[in-house]
């Protein structure tokens, strides 16, 4: 494990020269203080000279504590496990700081999220467009702000959104959504195309816009549990896991093993569920609705397994700040059952596989190669797919997983044949730690008491969930409740590169690129 002392060492003579104001450490994160004016400077230097991306941009209302807006941006080393959390402030009087959009693509739209949410305006950002934000909300309406008030009223300006037009002989729109046929929630996507190739798509989202990260807000710590598996319901266990880590973390908490054990199989028995859906449901967009059927009742057998496992078909109700909440059934034969599933699914499979009209709708539809897809810091099997190898059981170890042996599959191509074959392997890989967690699950507590959160201090959880790495970053007041939670589900870094993926195809090819993404748009729609 790479020593944070010499790295500090090498951050401190690296930013010399932006006068940074303190150093703290905290586990695995190195925690600075830079003033406003020196941002720029400083995160180009981190990331270029430091082999850092950029995982998380946290907006903070520290007025009522004698302070300011605080803005963190945490960093990440994947290759050595540590991270570097840079914050600044930015005065009430002048509600600017610079915009790092054009060092680095992935701060854009949490710029934008910034300035819609708390009315901090990014410098030189080069799309003054509103994210979050719709033609309803008054103009000087700042939710997250701490002293903001819920409007009377909402009054429609009547003005569409400023969508950039795609001009030229033959080129036409194609609006979609956002009110879609089947039960899902609303996204709007409008297609530029020039007969049926798709040239570029838009898409807008928001319409539902919940305000959950307000809505932990003054809670006790043990209340936000069961909001954070609501937080997108497919991702349950990933949700609640990094937030009761981040817990963890800020109040110096040691969770026992048997729970660690526990939490690898409850994670893994998410993603499990969700890749053989996964695998059906790209299966049915190519017209092979006997691989959908089939997946779609492995996938019902173990979301009957998961109650009988655990009392929830979803595994709500198990994780706790601290360890897990209860015990695992000893009635269920854990490791028979998923052999079973994996005998069930290697056989449609091979059928699905053996297909020449399925994988010829898979092969070489929606490219995202690999340098786009770091340039937007995409996560999860999107990303393995294009050849980006980062998972955050192996990079970023918690739970039991580097206790485990597993493999990260990564592929090339960044098509959909590769987003699907890289859930198969995922899926392979589950079952495999699965078995091993079961077998190797020790005896002891289930949990340890969570202490009292410092308060003004923050900390973060990172979890590689069924989509890709989860973030939930917490600060406590002095009363140890809730200041501020944020969330970054997969879906809000992976939304913008479906875009690039659809370019070069044709429309109907758009349902297929969409599901081998299967972004959640009530986690993007926080």
């Amino acid at each position: 494990m790479t020593d944070l002392t010499a790295v500090q060492k090498r951050l401190t003579a690296g930013l010399a020269e932006f006068a940074t104001r303190s150093w703290t450490t905290r586990g695995r994160v190195i925690r600075l203080v830079i003033p406003r004016e020196s941002l720029r400077g400083a995160a180009q230097t981190l990331l270029g000279g430091f082999d850092l991306v950029l995982s998380l941009m946290v907006c903070n209302d520290m007025r009522a504590q004698g302070r300011e807006f605080e803005i963190s941006y945490l960093f990440a080393n994947h290759a050595e496990d540590w991270y570097v959390e840079m914050t600044t402030a930015v005065p009430e009087r002048d509600p600017r700081f610079d915009s790092l959009a054009t060092v680095c693509y992935p701060a854009s739209r949490c710029e934008r999220e910034v300035r819609d949410m708390f009315g901090l305006e990014p410098l030189g950002h080069p799309d003054p467009r509103p994210l979050v934000r719709h033609a309803f909300w008054p103009g000087d309406y700042f939710p997250l702000r701490k002293d903001a008030s819920v409007p009377s009223h909402f009054v429609d300006e009547g003005q569409p959104f400023p969508f950039a037009e795609v001009e030229g002989e033959g080129v036409y729109e194609i609006p979609v959504g956002p009110v879609h046929a089947g039960i899902i929630e609303p996204g709007h996507f409008r297609f530029s195309v020039e007969g049926e190739t798709i040239i570029d798509m838009k898409s807008r989202f928001y319409f539902t816009h919940k305000g959950t990260e307000k809505l932990f807000e003054g809670r006790l710590p043990q209340e936000g549990i069961e909001l954070s598996e609501r937080i997108s319901g497919d991702t349950s266990v990933g949700h609640a896991l990094a937030y009761c880590q981040a817990l963890e973390s800020l109040a110096g908490i040691e969770v026992p093993d048997r729970a660690k054990y526990l939490r690898v199989i409850l994670l893994e028995l998410e993603r499990l569920y969700n890749h053989v859906a996964d695998f059906g449901m790209i299966a049915n967009d190519t017209g092979f609705a006997l691989g959908h059927a089939h997946c779609s009742l492995i996938r019902e057998r173990l979301l009957r397994l998961n109650k009988r496992l655990t009392g929830h078909r979803l595994l709500r109700g198990m994780l706790q700040p601290g360890g897990v909440s209860r015990d695992i059934s000893r009635e269920v034969d854990l490791a028979a059952e998923v052999e079973t599933v994996r005998a069930d699914f290697e056989e449609i499979y091979e059928i699905c596989w053996n297909s020449s009209m399925l994988r010829d709708r898979l092969r070489g539809t929606g490219h995202l190669f690999e340098t786009t897809g770091r340039a937007h810091g995409v996560l999860g099997y999107v990303a393995r797919a294009s050849g980006i190898d980062h998972d955050a059981r192996r990079d970023h170890p918690f739970a039991a997983y580097s206790r485990l042996s597993f493999r990260v599959p990564v592929l090339t191509s960044g098509d959909v044949e590769a987003r699907a074959m890289i859930r198969v392997e995922e899926l392979r890989e589950s079952i495999g730690l699965i078995r091993q967690a079961v077998g190797g699950l020790p005896a002891g507590m289930l949990a340890e008491p969570l202490a009292p959160l410092p308060a003004w201090e923050s900390a973060h959880g990172m979890v590689e969930g069924w989509r890709g790495a989860i973030i939930h970053w917490i600060m406590a007041d002095g009363a140890g409740r809730l200041h501020r939670v944020k969330i970054q589900d997969p879906s809000f870094v992976n939304w913008r590169p479906l875009s690039f993926a659809l370019i070069k195809n044709i429309v109907p090819d758009f349902p297929l690129c969409n599901k081998s993404f299967n972004l959640s748009y009530s986690g993007n729609d926080l």
